[in-house]
């Protein structure tokens, strides 16, 4: 079923035409289909869900829709005798129950895609560990190091030894929102108004969680979040021991800037071994005043070097080359600064390595069950709830490094 065969005809409106397409397709044993195929319409098409109405969804799917509206009529007295929630309970009809399922999907793809806007970067690049824990010992096993021997003909192979590791993570939140749809909003039609929240919804709590995970990257303004190993709390940043990941002195200017930054992360050793950590940069962060130098210093395609340095006499050379900076993946966000104590500051590294949110459940959208609340009293039609429960957390502070200019 294509994104067409619901939009609406010259002689039928959308709505209409969506109750036939069901109806024809729940008489071939197909009714799961359309809702499947209708999700992924909605889902692809942003303005074709926004042009549907909840006004006209309930009177053409529910039971005695329109009577449920001509009720809420205040020429015949606006009693609203008819309630939404209570046809949707067990025993409604297969189009009555359609309703609920349509509706409710909009709602969800709302919430879920305002949750996920391409804004939120930090949200993309920390991976999820689905947790069943309020905060957890992780253990982990110390490296071993280069400790293989020579070993002479007939002697035994040495037996090698383990140290223990192992980091806390702290304890997880819940947050969510409710959405509701009042019965003014059905009467007047008002679905955009509706719709509209959802997405804010959506938009807000993802907003929360970007702002989590950028506080914990940047590890200056809150403490929940902070590298917890074995046993004992440490700033995600530092320039003594047991690692020293800050370049001081080192503004974002040209190549040469970052190439002190890796200098940096390739003297970081391993607390088991003694030896170097195996870094990896990949990510390039800055706020968004620092954009665009990133962004000329990594599309370059070649390079000046004037040798010796900047001397203008005794016949200076200049060498063009490739520039040597390549596959880094520049990261900003307009929230960043907001957060950062000095804007101009910026960081090296890998957040996927860094970072991670510890996740009891993902987001979610959940229809309220018949005669939840005090959704009589308010006129409340149906209502649903978006939430979910997680914390972020700094798992490896030693694969970034944070340049600073003084």
């Amino acid at each position: 079923m294509t994104v067409q065969l619901f939009h609406s005809g010259r002689s039928m409106t959308r709505e209409k035409r969506m109750r036939r397409d069901f109806e024809l397709r729940a008489r071939e044993g197909e009714g799961e289909l359309f809702l499947e195929e209708f999700s992924d319409a909605i889902a692809k098409d942003k303005d074709f869900r926004r042009r549907i109405s909840f006004r006209r969804l309930l009177e053409e799917f529910v039971d005695g829709g329109r009577e449920i509206v001509d009720s809420w009529n205040p020429a015949h007295g606006g009693a609203g005798a008819y309630r939404i929630q209570s046809l949707l309970e067990d025993g409604a009809s297969v189009t009555t129950a359609m309703f609920g399922n349509i509706t409710g999907q909009i709602i969800y793809t709302e919430v879920m895609q305002g949750f996920d806007d391409e804004a939120y970067v930090f949200t993309d690049l920390v991976p999820n560990v689905s947790t069943k824990f309020n905060g957890e010992v992780i253990p982990g096993i110390g490296r071993m190091g280069d400790v293989a021997e020579i070993i002479p003909e007939g002697k035994p192979y040495p037996r090698a030894g383990l140290s223990e590791d192992w980091i806390q993570t702290p304890t997880t939140h819940k947050r969510g929102m409710m959405i509701e749809l009042t019965r003014e909003q059905v009467f007047f039609d008002r679905t955009s108004q509706l719709i509209e929240k959802a997405a804010e919804i959506g938009r807000w709590l993802g907003y929360d969680k970007e702002m989590r995970l950028i506080n914990a990257f940047l590890d200056e303004n809150e403490t929940a979040h902070k590298y917890n190993w074995r046993g004992t709390i440490y700033n995600t940043y530092q320039s003594g021991t047991p690692w020293d990941n800050i370049t001081s002195g080192n503004a974002l200017v040209d190549w040469t800037d970052i190439d002190a930054a890796e200098q940096t992360l390739a003297a970081i050793l391993d607390p088991n071994t003694g030896t170097p950590i195996l870094n990896m940069p990949k990510h390039l962060v800055v706020a968004r005043q620092n954009l665009y130098t990133a962004r000329r210093i990594v599309d370059a395609t070649e390079i000046t070097v004037t040798t010796p340095g900047y001397a203008t006499t005794g016949n200076p050379t200049e060498t063009q080359a490739a520039n040597p900076i390549a596959n880094y993946k520049i990261v900003s966000s307009q929230l960043l600064a907001a957060k950062m104590a000095t804007d101009s500051d910026w960081f090296l590294g890998d957040i996927s390595r860094q970072l991670r949110y510890m996740e009891n459940f993902p987001l979610q959208v959940e229809q309220a069950p018949v005669g939840a609340g005090n959704m009589w009293e308010r006129d409340i039609a149906m209502s649903w709830k978006a939430g979910e429960r997680g914390a972020a957390v700094v798992v490896e502070p030693r694969v970034t490094t944070k340049c600073t200019v003084s």
